[in-house]
């Protein structure tokens, strides 16, 4: 196997158990968690939350492998198990495409950190991707996640933390 096949696929294998890493961390917060099993789906996890009145809110959330920088784009497949099973193509992650992207972080310690970035933040910042150093506030941040389809309540979380200028 060349090195490029390996690498591709020791990528992909990450890819997938860092999925698993967030659905165990968010399942032990939230119950009712589960991996998406769609393979054009532009989401990784459903979530259902109980409402106060009894009903349902579900949340789509993508998952990222984030070492040094988290990325919003997907519709590309890298590594040996790459196939094209659709038209679509690169695209930024959106309020129409997922409600949160997820990124898992591995620590010097073999911990994990998740980085909980709503996609109404994305379209405000318009670019493709974001190092981990200017977003720590939103490191195992939960608060921004059952806030993450409060657009204005995110906004304002962004800007105070400085991730969003205060002119967006």
């Amino acid at each position: 196997m060349s090195r490029d096949t390996e690498t591709g696929k020791e990528a992909a294998v990450i890819g997938f158990a860092h999925e698993h890493i967030a659905v165990g961390l968010l399942m032990k917060r939230y119950q009712n968690v589960s991996l998406v099993d769609l393979p054009l789906s532009t989401y990784d996890i459903i979530i259902v939350r109980k409402g106060m009145d009894g009903s349902e809110d579900i949340l789509r959330a993508q998952v990222k492998t984030a070492p040094k920088k988290l990325s919003f784009t997907g519709g590309q497949r890298g590594g040996v198990d790459r196939q094209y099973k659709s038209d679509v193509k690169k695209y930024c992650q959106s309020t129409q495409t997922a409600d949160v992207v997820i990124g898992v972080h591995e620590n010097d310690d073999g911990s994990y950190s998740l980085y909980i970035f709503p996609t109404c933040l994305i379209e405000a910042l318009n670019q493709d991707s974001i190092s981990l150093a200017k977003i720590e506030a939103l490191r195992d941040n939960f608060q921004m996640f059952e806030h993450c389809k409060e657009r204005a309540w995110v906004l304002a979380e962004a800007r105070k933390a400085g991730i969003l200028k205060q002119a967006s």
